[in-house]
Order: structure tokens, then C-alpha cells, then sequence
């Protein structure tokens, strides 16, 4: 067997690729933590613990141009070689990591979704997005004023903690459903989400789409509102109505429509998106952007969920490669329309497929890039196995998640960081994705070559471990903090009561604007079409 010889590129060769309009995909391979204390403005997140899971995904083209990097290069050689063995082609190495990214005089950014954050920003500079402090919202509530607060965050994040009274309404949801929400065009409506950025976006949908109502956005939405020490709702259920009446579907449609023209928003028919499938020379992705529910109950073949407020809040979470085409779909004629508007302001070749769900389009599904080789196990097998001494467990599931409880006796482990196993016995994996621990298993083997211990996986995770009544154990402060290299842990101490960490986060999110260059700065296609001609 041949080795591997990676191909490195260097920092300014790089930048120069970033800017020549042709497709990449750059992804920072280290571990969610890492990646958010500094990376690059175009890199993608892409954990080397579910590298082979998560690129078939993100990148589907395997011939497509791939750069990977890390803080110093060791880990991207790992991950360039396990990429070249799925079978991709154009992959290179960024020459020294972000410390060489830094040192030649390029930028590193704090934090998650950074594109997206910053076109928040813009989006508030270039069009005056209405806003409301904290203290104005809660002095309008307080004289009982007629104001409607929608949350526009998904239901998971809402239940968290939200403004009291508020409705959540997801922000690709807010066309679609906004007149069944304020049937009255008088009444006030405040969008809101937990910083700055779905507030911004959710309130300037509702502007452009020539809602007469008035409008506003939170400024920095339940962060701010904690921190003007006013109550905040945790678990509410309040959420948008599930049936839109034809009425103001119709409505709703002429205003969509009306938007995408006014922001040059092209439509594409099945027949010429099912040439753009069979074009080896791009990458395609395909993009159902309405709730779970309706994805769950059916949706194209080879479509990906991405719910239109998330798609354009978080776009790296299901978008890898710059200057792909993105073509979006829902079923009403509203939605898909009012997500690629943002999309294309953002900067990205994105359409609507024309006839939606109804369209007959369809891609092929990605290849799975993790075998299953792992034998199964199950709770009452580990826990012979435990009594008997037989048997180390290893749990590979986030390392938040290990802290709070897991198998007595357990090791934590990630797959960049493999672990020193007692010198005998077999190992039993537990995770909440197999394909972690497959991934974690393999690169295992490859380095002790000659172990021959056998390696299983729990059926059912540790979740079929507590259902079955077994006991865990909660270590508080293990992994120690400086381990735990896939939390971030800025942008999560924010809600859980730390003041100091919601400031910090809303200062970052403010001072985006002032890192960028010129070049990132330009990316942004921010105004109506016929402006930035």
C-alpha cells in the first residue's frame, strides 16, 4: 500500500482561491470548541470525529475543490487522508493551519456561522431595520398595549427561554403564516430571537414582503432582555397555527412574489434541474425548507431539511461549497421564494424549483461514508461484562453529555484524541450515533495495527442503558474544561444564567463588521437586485 503524501496549499494562495469565483469548500476539521475560538471567515465546521458522516453531506461532489485545515496541520493530514480514501480528488492541506493564516496577515473569526451573523449586521446597517430596546418592549407590555412578540427561533431553542407572551414562529415560517398570526394590519409586531441576528432577518422579511403592519426587531432579542434583569418564560408552548386559509395563502403568495421579483430571484423547472444533476462540473444541492413535520410526512427524493430560517441563520450547516447552486422548494409558493431573497443577498447562487413538492425533481442519495463493522452488544451483555472485569467502555457522545451522566467507570474519548486502553480486554463503544463510533473504532485499529481486542457497540446507546434502570455517574468537572474540545463554551454559557458570557456574545456578534475585508466585506450582494447590478 502506498502512503499518503498530502498537497499542501499556502495561506495566500488560498485567499486568492476564496475570491476567484469558482466552487470550494473550506473546513475546519478541528472539534466544535476549537473551531469557534478562531477560524476562518469561509471555513465550515466539520468535526474530524464525524468527517466521513457529515462531507457526503456537505460536499457531495467528490471531485469538487476541498481545502481542510486546523490550528497547525496534523490533524488535516489525517483528514485529507481519510477523504482521499472516500474517494474525493481535489483535496489540499492549509500550509500551517490558522496559525500560518494569522501570521501571513489574514483574519481569524470567534464564533459559529459567521457569514451569516454578519449579514445580519449589514442587513440592519443597509436597510434601517426597525428596532425596540428591551425597556421600550416591556414598558409597551406593561400599559397593555395591542403588540404581537414572534419568537423566530425553532421550537427546541423557543422552549429554552423566551420573552413572556411571545409566539413562536420560526423565521422561514413568518410569511407563510403571518396573517393567521396579526390578522389586524394595525397591530405592532415585534420579532425576536436570542441575540441579534433572526431578529434582525425575521423583522426585515415581514418590511420587505410590504407588510402594513408596523414592524420591529428586539434588540438583542432574550439577551437583552435578561440583561435589563426583566423575567424571561422558559417552556412555553405557544407556537404558529398549523393551517394557513386560502385567503391568505393568496396573500401571502402575491407578496412572495412580488419579493423575488424585486430581488431578481430565478425560478428553475424540473427538466433543467434534472440536467443540473448530471453536471459532473457543479455541485447541486436540493433543499426543502419547510418545518420537520412536513419534511417527515415527505419530500423529494435526495432533498435535505433545511427549515428557511436556519438555512439562512446557520447556510454552513447545510451548504459546504461556496458558489454551488442552491435550489430551494416548499409547497405553497411562499416560503421558497422569500429564504432564496436572503440567500442571494448573502451571496449565493440559489433558486426556487418551480412547482415545489409537486415539481417531480429529485437528486440521488449521498453514499454513506462510514461502514457499520462494529458487532452489537446489549445492557445486559455490558453488565455481566462490567461485574466480571472483563471489559472497558468507552463513550464517545459530547463531552457535555458525559459530564452529566454516563456508564460508572467510563472513559471519555474523541476521535482526534484517541485514548491509552488498558494493555487487555475487549471494548464496548457507547455514543448517540453509531457512525461516531465507527469512525472513532477504525482510526483506532489503524493505529495499533497489531491489537487484536474485540471492539462492539451498545444497541440503543446510553439511552438503552438508563431505560433499562442501570446506574450512571455524573462527573461535574471531567473531562476537565481544556478536554473538552468540542464545546464552545461562549456561546453556551449565555443561557444558563451568565451575564458576563451574554455580553461578550453580543459584543462579538456587533463587532463582526470591523474584521472583515474588503474582499469578505464584497461577497455580500445586500439591496434589491436592480442595485447591485
Amino acid at each position: 500500500m502506498t502512503s499518503f503524501i498530502p498537497h499542501f496549499v499556502p495561506p495566500a494562495r488560498l485567499k486568492e482561491w476564496l475570491h476567484d469565483g469558482a466552487e470550494i469548500a473550506v473546513f475546519d476539521v478541528r472539534e466544535h470548541g476549537q473551531y469557534g475560538e478562531a477560524h476562518l471567515f469561509y471555513g465550515v465546521t466539520l468535526p474530524y470525529s464525524r468527517l466521513e458522516i457529515d462531507i457526503v453531506r456537505l460536499a457531495p461532489r467528490r471531485d469538487a475543490r476541498v481545502v481542510v485545515y486546523d490550528t497547525d496541520q496534523s490533524v488535516a493530514v489525517l483528514a485529507a487522508q481519510r477523504l482521499s480514501a472516500l474517494g474525493y480528488t481535489d483535496v489540499s492541506v492549509l500550509e500551517g493551519g490558522t496559525d500560518a493564516w494569522q501570521q501571513a496577515g489574514f483574519t481569524l473569526f470567534a464564533g459559529v456561522n459567521v457569514p451569516s451573523k454578519t449579514f445580519g449586521e449589514l442587513v440592519e446597517m443597509a436597510y434601517h431595520t426597525p428596532r425596540v430596546t428591551a425597556r421600550e418592549l416591556a414598558a409597551m407590555r406593561e400599559r397593555g398595549d395591542n403588540v404581537v412578540i414572534l419568537d423566530g427561533r425553532p421550537v427546541n431553542e423557543y422552549l429554552k427561554m423566551t420573552i413572556p407572551s411571545s409566539i413562536c414562529c420560526p423565521n422561514g415560517e413568518l410569511g407563510y403564516r403571518i396573517r393567521e398570526l396579526v390578522p389586524d394590519t394595525t397591530t405592532p409586531i415585534v420579532v425576536n430571537c436570542a441575540g441579534r441576528t433572526r431578529s434582525i432577518i425575521g423583522a426585515q422579511t415581514l418590511i420587505n414582503l410590504g407588510i402594513p403592519n408596523p414592524v420591529m426587531a428586539l434588540e438583542n432579542g432574550t439577551q437583552g432582555w435578561y440583561l435589563e434583569d426583566l423575567p424571561l418564560e422558559h417552556g412555553s408552548t405557544r407556537r404558529y397555527p398549523d393551517v394557513v386559509t386560502p385567503s391568505s395563502l393568496t396573500q401571502m403568495r402575491e407578496a412572495s412574489g412580488a419579493l423575488a421579483e424585486r430581488f431578481a430571484v430565478p425560478e428553475v423547472e424540473a427538466s433543467t434541474f434534472a440536467q443540473w444533476a448530471k453536471d459532473t462540473s457543479r455541485t447541486l444541492f436540493l433543499c426543502d425548507v419547510r418545518t420537520p413535520e412536513e419534511f417527515a410526512a415527505g419530500t423529494l427524493p435526495g432533498a435535505q431539511h433545511t427549515p428557511g430560517g436556519q438555512l439562512i441563520q446557520a447556510t454552513d450547516q447545510y451548504v459546504g461549497v461556496r458558489h454551488a447552486r442552491v435550489v430551494l422548494f416548499d409547497n405553497d409558493g411562499v416560503r421558497a421564494p422569500i429564504v432564496a431573497s436572503w440567500l442571494r443577498q448573502l451571496g449565493h447562487d440559489a433558486y426556487v424549483l418551480r412547482d415545489g413538492l409537486a415539481s417531480g425533481a429529485s437528486l440521488p442519495a449521498p453514499v454513506a461514508g462510514v461502514a457499520t463493522t462494529l458487532p452489537e452488544t446489549d445492557v445486559a451483555a455490558l453488565v455481566t461484562a462490567l461485574a466480571n472485569g472483563s471489559v472497558t467502555v468507552v463513550d464517545v457522545r459530547p463531552s457535555m453529555s458525559f459530564r452529566r451522566e454516563h456508564v460508572p467507570g467510563a472513559l471519555w474519548a474523541i476521535r482526534p484524541h484517541l485514548p491509552t486502553l488498558p494493555a487487555k480486554g475487549d471494548v464496548i463503544v457507547i455514543g448517540d450515533e453509531r457512525g461516531v463510533a465507527e469512525l472513532f473504532v477504525a482510526d483506532w485499529r489503524r493505529e495499533h495495527a497489531q491489537d487484536a481486542r474485540t471492539f462492539s457497540w451498545l444497541a440503543g446507546g446510553f439511552k438503552a442503558w438508563t431505560a433499562a434502570g442501570q446506574p450512571v455517574q455524573t462527573t461535574p468537572d471531567s473531562p476537565p474544561d481544556a478536554q473538552c474540545i468540542d464545546y464552545l463554551f461562549f456561546v453556551h454559557d449565555r443561557h444558563d444564567g451568565n451575564k458576563a458570557a451574554a455580553r461578550q456574545y453580543l459584543a462579538w456578534e456587533t463587532g463582526l463588521l470591523a474584521q472583515l475585508d474588503e474582499q469578505e466585506r464584497g461577497a455580500f450582494r445586500i439591496g434589491d437586485a436592480a442595485a447591485t447590478k
